[in-house]
């Protein structure tokens, strides 16, 4: 009978989305090569200077791997790009890069100059040991130039601090500098707020916050590995081992070490935000002056996670109150999978094999994610300025090429982006899919075959596997095709809806605000009956082995039929394995807070912008860890169950292959009288 329901009539279906699974890994990997060969991860934190070249690089001209600092030498150009009436842009302002950001001298005026070029005899080494100052070796027609600010030496007026690798000026003129200057003849230099604000704006833009973002995952890869790698697989093998060995605690602990963990990620976010103790994220990397005080958008994103994690926080521990009583039945429900995982130990260790995958898949979409990010071309401005420079090379003043350099992105390097975020999200449920697909039918041929497996432990995963690969890889592409769609329909709907809500400046009416929320309500129903049905789906395609729309029939039919049955079973088990998924993620986030608290991350060139996003990252690949390690218990429960409906439906209500381990385990909950009668 086993034998027969699980392999009988099997041929392979859905193989046209499987070519378009294997099509899509061609584009996929097109994509990124893409990426690799156009994008540089250093234009992600470092600015540009006026040769085009990044700061940082050591294949500009001449060499920058040791000058990292972005900064502006004519505080008369940033304050025209700060008017509004002007067309001048910061991004056509004079930069050059420094080690550090420079202060005015306390007795006197210093220079920054131009890099060494031309009648300028100096390496760039002594140039930087001079303190970027060769304003003595100047000949009289480049004094008179520079004292013009056109260059190529330009005078230390305002202080400076290091705001995310770009001098932020600080409007506080140094009076001996500025004296000193106009002594010598210099032209006015403007003295305004807007020429701090000007600066202040670019470096807290959205798009530059989102590629400090991006950097950030690049430099906290160690924090990946461990908080998003393998911790999670440490704590999923180990709380399948408790549910193993020791099922009738596992629901109170879980609960309990829930609610203690999400306080624990909150209180975190509290200290980010700078609400607790004395240890809130800067903006300003070194040392800088304690009565500056200059914030960023970083510091209000933690603030805003910080107000959404107190609502979930209070939200949970009422919720945790509610489903108290309820605990008996999930212990129950566990009971059923760990009988199962006791029979068929393999699905223990099974999960490494799709995590390994989703691993190295992971390694390289978070590579080609820095590349495709810094993707776009540094092509020099069109700025229709009037403004001039002193050129070392030609020795004279050139007012034709003066604009600065901007790094172009053009519309396909945003689909390119918008893609391989897509192929992201379907590539994680596929093989996530496949894993649940071969739980279920190692689960499914313990069931029909009455609870007799084979001697061999790993034989029921290796036939499933094999079965899979044989004939249902395209049913499978099909199921996590379909998520992943309506998911990005999802995000694309909510990304329009925030565009429109930024647009329009009139205030939005008590009904516009019920129907925004109303369809966010049903979009997310809708999303959550799919992966349901999905879920059930690959259930009967594991045990059938028809295609994905009658296997999703086949199990929304069950699951019609015996709807109120299988809630009383099954919900309150899923509410438990949900918070045991939050809690190794939030062990992971935990965790990766912890780890980015130390020195490493906090200075020099492995300093974060933020704690916020390497967190969430972490916290996101710990639950899809704990999903993979989880779905063995999940999918037990689910393939159990519907196996047993299908098993009494078949038989006239009477469950003819129920293993008589399953069987005790129902009968002590009274649960097989309640599965065999109706509603």
């Amino acid at each position: 009978m086993g034998d027969g329901i699980i392999r009988h009539n099997r041929k392979c279906r859905d193989l046209v989305f499987l070519v378009i699974f294997i099509a899509f890994w061609v584009a996929m990997i097109v994509n990124s090569s893409f990426g690799f060969n156009q994008g540089n991860p250093l234009r992600l934190t470092y600015g540009l200077d006026y040769k085009g070249n990044v700061c940082g690089s050591k294949h500009a001209n001449p060499d920058l791997r040791e000058l990292e600092v972005r900064y502006w030498l004519n505080p008369n150009q940033v304050y025209q790009s700060g008017l509004k009436s002007s067309h001048f842009s910061l991004a056509d302002a004079k930069s050059i890069c420094l080690m550090e950001c420079p202060i005015p001298s306390e007795d006197g005026l210093n220079f920054i100059c131009d890099y060494p070029e031309g009648d300028i005899r100096l390496s760039v080494d002594d140039w930087i040991d001079r303190d970027y100052d060769y304003f003595e070796f100047l000949t009289p027609d480049m004094r008179n130039s520079s004292l013009q600010l056109q260059g190529p030496c330009y005078p230390i007026i305002f202080p400076s601090v290091n705001v995310h690798w770009s001098c932020q000026f600080i409007a506080r003129a140094s009076n001996i500098s500025l004296r000193h200057w106009q002594q010598m003849g210099g032209v006015t230099i403007e003295e305004n707020i807007l020429i701090d604000k000007t600066i202040h704006r670019a470096i807290n833009s959205p798009s530059a916050v989102l590629k400090r973002y991006v950097a950030d995952i690049g430099k906290a890869w160690p924090v990946l590995i461990v908080c998003g790698g393998i911790l999670p697989l440490f704590l999923s093998v180990i709380w399948l081992l408790m549910i193993r060995h020791f099922v009738a605690g596992m629901t109170w602990i879980t609960v309990i070490l829930f609610n203690a963990l999400i306080i624990s990620v909150t209180m975190f976010y509290y200290a980010k935000a700078g609400w607790i103790g004395h240890d809130a994220i800067s903006v300003v990397i070194d040392e800088s002056d304690p009565y500056v005080n200059i914030s960023g958008r970083e510091i209000n994103h933690i603030r805003a996670v910080a107000v959404l994690m107190t609502v979930v926080m209070i939200i949970t521990f009422l919720s945790s109150i509610a489903i108290v009583r309820r605990i008996l039945i999930a212990t129950s429900v566990l009971k059923v999978a760990s009988k199962v995982i006791g029979e068929v130990q393999a699905l223990i260790v099974f999960p490494i094999l799709p995590y390994s995958i989703l691993a190295i898949f992971y390694m390289f979409w978070f590579s080609a994610t820095l590349y495709l990010f810094s993707s776009g071309q540094i092509i020099r401005n069109d700025c229709n300025a009037n403004c001039c420079s002193y050129d070392l090379k030609s020795n004279r003043v050139n007012c034709d090429s003066c604009c600065g350099y901007s790094i172009h992105y053009t519309p396909h390097i945003g689909i390119s982006i918008l893609f391989h975020l897509f192929g992201c999200y379907w590539a994680t449920q596929f093989i996530i899919a496949c894993s649940s697909t071969v739980i279920a039918g190692s689960v499914a041929s313990y069931y029909w075959a009455r609870g007799e497996i084979s001697e061999i432990p790993f034989l029921p995963v290796f036939s499933s596997m094999k079965r899979l690969l044989r004939y249902s890889i395209g049913s499978v592409a099909l199921g996590s095709l379909v998520v992943s769609i309506v998911e990005w329909f999802r995000f694309i709907l909510e990304s329009l809806r925030r565009r429109l809500k930024l647009a329009d400046t009139a205030p939005v009416s008590c009904m516009g605000k019920m129907m925004s929320s109303s369809s966010q309500c049903c979009l997310g129903c809708i999303d959550w009956t799919i992966k349901s049905v999905n879920r059930n789906a690959y259930i009967m395609i594991a045990i059938t082995g028809k295609g994905f729309c009658k296997a999703s029939a086949i199990a929304t039919g069950l699951i019609m039929n015996n709807i109120l049955r299988i809630g009383k079973v099954n919900v309150i088990g899923d509410v438990i394995l949900f918070l045991g998924k939050l809690c190794v993620s939030l062990f992971c986030a935990l965790f990766a807070f912890l780890m980015l608290d130390t020195h490493k991350y906090k200075s020099a060139h492995n300093r974060i912008s933020s704690p916020l996003f390497p967190v969430q990252v972490c916290w996101g690949l710990g639950y899809i860890v704990a999903t993979l390690f989880f779905a063995v218990v999940e999918m037990s429960i689910d393939t159990i169950i519907l196996s047993f409906c299908q098993d009494a439906e078949e038989h006239q209500g009477t469950a003819q292959c129920a293993p008589p381990l399953l069987m005790e385990t129902l009968d002590g909950e009274g649960e097989t009288q309640r599965l065999t009668q109706g509603s």
